[in-house]
């Protein structure tokens, strides 16, 4: 964790963009209260094979054109050279300088993956393509990617991606602070040393979070789990449970040497404000953890 320290703490928000009108109604007050606390950036998911891809421009620009930076996510699966060429250019012409560079999900039905296979590769092609106008982040998998053969085959990737030219990493979500340590860890043994910020996810419902950590592979441990099983359909007692739990662990995180925090707030503000609330961010310059 030493190299960690040594770079300056940054603080985040993540959003999808809404499918509705009234979703896009909702969005609106979620990013006015969370600008509040002087974020670093927000950031904007891109759907399954580029799904949602007009839906992301359109919520990244109003939202980085209302003062506060923002970051489109950019997946590789199902697109061309152009087309991402394409969106790097619309992003960079409206003052964008932050990119979250992905592989992404293949939907199903989808026969190609595009002519970009994987993140380092879209790294790069940014890179050729837009030099140093965006800070690029690529994702991050403490816990491992799902989809990695091994731990040691994972490692290897996200250190291409860094070699194509990655500037920083946010992490999936994960409950145990220790991977992250461990992973960040052997990242110092393979010489890699850009800052890795921990993804944190509240817990506000079991069910939903269940699912979402099937299909990412994010571990939910036996302790946790259980008490969440516990309180059935008590939706304030999984609240609380769920922000007393996060928050020692961001705090632990914090304590620890962490470059930051990045929340998926799942278009909701109160429960990652509760946490920042909790850790005292809002005077984070002043931070001594």
């Amino acid at each position: 964790m030493e190299t960690q320290k040594q770079f300056k703490r940054r603080f985040s928000f993540e959003f999808f963009p809404p499918k509705t009108d009234k979703g896009w109604e909702k969005l609106q007050g979620v990013r006015n209260t969370l600008a509040e606390v002087d974020p670093d950036f927000f950031s904007v998911t891109f759907g399954a094979g580029g799904s949602t891809r007009d839906r992301t421009v359109q919520t990244v620009l109003d939202l980085h054109k209302r003062g506060v930076s923002t970051a489109p996510h950019l997946s590789c699966v199902g697109a061309t050279r152009d087309s991402i060429a394409e969106l790097l250019d619309v992003y960079r012409e409206n003052g964008i300088n932050r990119i979250v560079a992905l592989r992404g999900d293949m939907p199903s039905g989808m026969g190609a993956a595009g002519e970009l296979r994987y993140a380092n590769e879209l790294v790069t092609f940014i890179r050729e393509h837009s030099g140093d106008a965006f800070n690029i982040e690529v994702a991050a998998y403490p816990e491992f990617h799902p989809q990695a053969r091994t731990a040691e085959d994972d490692l290897k990737n996200f250190a291409r991606k860094v070699e194509a030219g990655a500037n920083s990493a946010i992490t999936q979500y994960f409950f145990n602070a220790d991977s992250y340590f461990y992973f960040i860890d052997r990242l110092e043994k393979m010489g890699v040393t850009i800052p890795v910020v921990p993804g944190i996810m509240p817990i506000v419902n079991f069910s939903n979070l269940t699912r979402f950590s099937d299909m990412c592979g994010a571990e939910i441990p036996r302790w946790i789990r259980k008490q969440l099983e516990a309180y059935g359909d008590d939706s304030d007692s999984i609240r609380k449970f769920g922000e007393e739990v996060v928050t020692r662990m961001c705090e632990k995180l914090l304590a620890a040497g962490a470059p930051g925090l990045h929340f998926y707030t799942l278009n909701q503000a109160e429960p990652s404000l509760s946490i920042w609330k909790n850790l005292g961010i809002g005077e984070r310059e002043k931070i001594a953890f």
